[in-house]
Order: C-alpha cells, then structure tokens, then sequence
C-alpha cells in the first residue's frame, strides 16, 4: 500500500494520467508473466493499489464506472485466464497504452 505522500501526489494526477500509469503497471504484469512469479505478483498487487487510488480519488467520482469494469476485468484476465470476460492482457494494456499516449501528447503541448 502508499503512503499519504504517494496517495497526495496521485490525486494532483488527471483522471488520464493516473490511468497512464495503471497502464505501466499492467504492462509490467504482462512482461512479468511466466517469467518471474514474484515481479508479476507485485505488479499485480501495484496495478491494483493505483485501481484502488483512482477509484478513491475525489475528483473522480461520477467517472468511475469504466475504471471499475477496467479493474474488473484486469482481474478476470489475470486470475481466471480471461474466461469470464475474454478480455487478455495484452487488450488491456492496448487499452491502457492510449492514456499514456494521450499523457505524452498533453505534455508536450504544454
């Protein structure tokens, strides 16, 4: 679990850039998987942690049910081989990837 300094920092994030980063730890989740069972653990129980952050967040509410189908089936997908909903990791993490571009995008603007 974060701090309340991580748990601050993450709510001054946009709803676009929190999902970013959920991203990167769903694709460290997919690099990790069958490779290293502890690193995929733990980027399991990170992705879920930052879900949790963004579902708590605030600023948020009224724009959470997305994020929590996303969660959901991030969960299906990593612990019930996607058999409930189809759904691979390899999707979410091309799901999740348009935030990070859209991130990088807003960025560079600025």
């Amino acid at each position: 679990m974060f701090d309340e300094n991580f748990k601050k920092r993450w709510q001054k994030l946009s709803l676009i850039e929190q999902l970013a980063n959920i991203g990167s730890e769903i694709y460290r989740v997919k690099m990790w998987q069958g490779k290293d069972e502890r690193l995929f653990e733990n980027s399991i129980i990170r992705a879920l942690d930052l879900f949790n952050l963004t579902l708590s967040d605030p600023k948020n509410k009224g724009r959470l049910k997305e994020v929590a189908r996303a969660k959901e089936l991030f969960l299906d997908a990593v612990y019930n081989e996607a058999k409930e909903y189809k759904t691979t990791l390899d999707d979410l993490d091309k799901y999740f990837y348009q935030f990070a571009l859209l991130t990088r995008i807003n960025t560079t603007a600025d």
